[in-house]
């Protein structure tokens, strides 16, 4: 028994360490966005601000940086819907469905997990230029989809061929179609899932920064990380107002996750159970 409980102490020491090192950095952001140059390099780089500057917060918003964030809301918005909807028809042909290719396509999409976004920067702004989409919100939410429906159909595919095909038996027997049943029996049990990859969808179209700089110049659909960008200068920079474009900029990655948090840990507690 004693040993138990010095080896879940052990372990409770172990994840509060952790924790301090994952949350240190965002807490020392939240300061940081509170002080001037001098307070950040020089007097009191780690410490409490001295005085803490609101006006930081003030001159983030004195600019585009709403606009920025209603672009970043709208990009990752229709990036999680369209590689939403993509991946789950495309997982439940590969998992559920016999046809001739369909090894090759799941190969294909596979090998799009090892293809990296900054490999292919230049044909896919070829690409957009001769169908003039550059500088619109399609020249991002398109790549940023493309990019993230191998990962979301690896996902998918897995769950779905743990679900009991049993279910869609009994779902054909009394009459449904294939597209009912999939509405109807499959749909339903991908919630947990579906939110996992959302997620990952979400934070990575969201921080997002390479194709963002590229195919966007106008303020009209210019991101949150282009936003952030802008208030480094070319001769002088006010780092605390920089540091308080990060903590906003930050805010509905952190807000997003909280809100689809209990629908991950449910999507791991089911596959440690069906694996």
């Amino acid at each position: 028994m004693k040993k138990l409980l010095s080896g879940r102490k052990l372990t409770f020491v172990i994840m509060a360490l952790l924790s301090v090192v994952e949350i240190y950095p965002l807490i020392y952001l939240i300061f940081f966005s509170f002080k001037d140059n001098q307070e950040i390099f020089v007097t009191n780089p780690f410490g409490l601000p001295q005085k803490w500057l609101f006006s930081n917060y003030t001159s983030v918003f004195q600019n585009n940086i709403p606009r920025y964030l209603l672009n970043s809301l709208i990009v990752s918005g229709a990036t999680i819907l369209i590689c939403g909807l993509a991946a789950t028809l495309a997982a439940y042909a590969i998992a559920r469905m016999r046809w001739r290719l369909k090894g090759t396509v799941s190969t294909v999409f596979m090998l799009g997990l090892m293809v990296p976004m900054q490999a292919v920067l230049l044909p896919v702004l070829f690409t957009l230029r001769n169908l003039k989409l550059v500088n619109t919100y399609w020249a991002l939410i398109l790549p940023y989809a493309a990019f993230q429906l191998s990962l979301s159909i690896f996902v998918l595919t897995a769950f779905i061929e743990s679900i009991p095909a049993e279910l869609e038996e009994a779902a054909c027997i009394d009459g449904a179609t294939i597209f009912q049943t999939f509405r109807s029996v499959i749909l339903p049990l991908l919630k947990a899932p579906l939110a996992t990859v959302s997620i990952f969808t979400f934070n990575n179209s969201w921080n997002e920064f390479m194709y963002a700089m590229t195919f966007t110049s106008s303020a009209e659909v210019k991101t949150i990380t282009i936003g952030v960008k802008e208030f480094v200068g070319a001769f002088t920079t006010d780092w605390g107002v920089v540091g308080a474009g990060m903590v906003i900029a930050s805010l509905p990655t952190i807000l997003f996750y909280i809100f689809f948090s209990s629908k991950v840990e449910e999507s791991l507690v089911a596959g440690a159970l069906k694996g």
